[in-house]
């Protein structure tokens, strides 16, 4: 079974969700076990963008907060934080095209944000990519 990589994203954009609302709680979890219950196979590209967002979680918050008018990546909601992180790294750290890291963001948080929120992320991404 393969996963596509718009359905891989999804799943890292629950994984980062649920890690962010454990360590908001104080909640103690392993990556890899909150991985493999959130994964059906074992996928390379998960494993990467999720450790990847954690491992440089605050290098792509700062940028997220350079670039981000009047919010901050904390001030919108963790399912939208998760979006913005997942586009982020994959923007800095990966060889993913600009365009497919943004337009993947953006159809995520049309699914599972609200417009505000849509908004912010494209605004912040095209403001990352053009600098």
């Amino acid at each position: 079974m393969t996963l596509k990589r718009s359905e891989a994203r999804k799943i890292c954009m629950t994984i980062l969700y649920q890690i962010d609302i454990y360590s908001e709680r104080n909640i103690n979890f392993n990556i890899d076990k909150v991985i493999n219950e959130n994964t059906p196979i074992n996928n390379d590209f998960i494993n990467q963008i999720v450790k990847g967002v954690l491992e440089n979680k605050e290098q792509i918050d700062s940028l997220a907060n350079k670039y981000m008018k009047d919010w901050t990546i904390d001030k919108i909601d963790k399912i939208g934080a998760a979006i913005m992180r997942i586009a982020i790294y994959e923007l800095k750290y990966t060889e993913t095209p600009q365009i497919v890291a943004i337009n993947e963001a953006v159809e995520l948080a049309k699914e599972y944000s609200d417009e505000n929120v849509r908004k912010i992320i494209n605004a912040t991404l095209d403001k990352i990519i053009r600098d």
